[in-house]
């Protein structure tokens, strides 16, 4: 879908949820305090501070501003193949087409961070997608590879739910209740855990090594599961943030049963729980979620089989519980790929997640139709941040042999966060 078309459909959009200024280019708006616009305004979420506020950039060169699509596309393509293997660009399924057509790798979290690790010979990598993914592809890439990320206010709200003091207050509050060190958790006489961390890969690099500094792991959409598994092999219980509705719909399906998932609320004590219920539980789910897939309701999936008899319900499994109840079929970005490839023409299917990504697979299999849940245009508003401009950006400035937006984790936190995140590249999802 172009600019333009998206464009149209915002404005033309009956919502009070959806902020027309995306129409907006992404400078308009890159120094505002918040999220900017576009998904939903529970974006914004008081009381928890932006992860990467004090990366946010200054204005994209003016020169780039006033570029035509055009140029812009020409002078990206020219920096392409002057750059040649010192360069590899990352797209993430849910960037906007016009960036994710120069990319070298299209693809979920999990497979873009094991993508840059085919690439030792790149001396840049950019990654097309937000904050918390250029951390960790700096963390797995060698000490000689730059890791750059061409708007540096492409955050995650969702990541932002989850900071590093109020998940450390938490684990105080764990270890009291079950007992343990916080700082140096013991197995008990069966040779398990109390509890362990399992971070979703939406979050900062801090807690990916607070993860990897107590036995933890990271998770992705396409292995959560396997992650659990292997989370329940050291321990009685899991700690899972920030993502509720991931933690709460994979645990589920592994057969544990809902009053053993308590809600933690990081803005009240125990977490606005019990000792006694805490003692009880399974999985700690963090009062976290992500506001495109928020969206998502059992009502559009009853709308969407009213409309078209037959038709193929598959959505995220961060969209809410009910949702993916309701749903013939949930995986991650890459599962709903897989689904729609191995659906047949004529085949009708609703897709429950990032607008970009579905108008992509309608456009790539036009004999079937293939429409999103949310009638209303809300794409992921951070990832949108990258544009066409800052991406010819940052590539003139490696021809030139300067590096811009680059992203560096310090080794007090990349070395225990590669610890979490090896562990996450080890469970391969089935």
């Amino acid at each position: 879908m172009t600019a333009l078309s998206i464009r149209t459909r915002i404005e033309l959009a009956p919502t009070k949820t959806c902020n027309t200024s995306l129409a907006e280019n992404p400078w308009a708006f890159d120094t505002a305090p918040g999220y900017g616009p576009g998904s939903s305004q529970e974006d914004t979420v008081p009381g928890f501070a932006p992860t990467n506020a004090t990366a946010r950039p200054g204005q994209l060169p003016e020169a780039y501003r006033k570029m035509d699509d055009e140029e812009l596309h020409r002078r990206i393509r020219e920096a392409k193949a002057t750059l040649g293997e010192k360069l590899v660009i990352l797209g993430h399924f849910y960037q906007r087409d016009e960036v994710v057509q120069h990319a070298d790798f299209i693809g979920d979290s999990f497979q873009l961070a094991n993508a840059a690790l085919t690439r030792p010979e790149a001396e840049a990598i950019v990654f097309c997608g937000v904050h918390f993914m250029a951390e960790t592809a700096d963390i797995l890439s060698t000490a000689e590879q730059k890791v750059i990320l061409p708007n540096l206010a492409a955050g995650c709200s969702m990541a932002d739910m989850a900071d590093e003091d109020s998940v450390e207050t938490a684990w105080e509050e764990i270890a009291e209740v079950y007992g343990f060190d916080p700082e140096n958790p013991q197995p008990d006489e069966d040779g398990k855990l109390p509890v362990i961390p399992v971070t979703y890969m939406n979050s900062s690099a801090a807690l990916k090594a607070f993860c990897g500094q107590r036995g933890g792991i990271v998770c992705t959409s396409s292995n959560a599961t396997t992650v659990l598994e292997w989370a329940y092999e050291r321990a009685h219980r899991v700690l899972f943030f920030p993502d509720q509705h991931l933690g709460r719909n994979t645990a589920k399906a592994m057969g544990i049963p809902l009053e053993q998932m308590p809600m933690w609320n990081p803005r009240q004590p125990l977490g606005g729980n019990s000792a006694e219920d805490l003692q009880e539980a399974k999985v700690l789910l963090w009062h976290g979620f992500c506001s495109v897939h928020k969206r998502f309701t059992v009502e559009q999936i009853d709308k969407a089989r009213q409309e078209h008899p037959g038709v193929k319900v598959i959505v995220h499994p961060e969209c809410p519980m009910p949702v993916v109840d309701a749903a013939d079929e949930a995986g991650s970005t890459d599962a709903i790929r897989k689904f729609v490839e191995a659906s047949q023409p004529e085949d009708v299917i609703a897709v429950g997640t990032e607008i970009n990504m579905v108008n992509r697979l309608a456009a790539e299999y036009p004999d079937r139709t293939i429409f999103c849940l949310d009638p209303v245009i809300c794409p992921c508003s951070t990832m949108y941040r990258i544009h066409p401009g800052y991406l010819a950006w940052v590539l003139e400035d490696l021809v030139a042999g300067e590096v811009s937006n680059q992203i560096t984790v310090p080794e007090r936190i990349a070395t225990p966060a590669k610890i979490a995140l090896d562990r996450m590249l080890a469970a391969k999802p089935r």
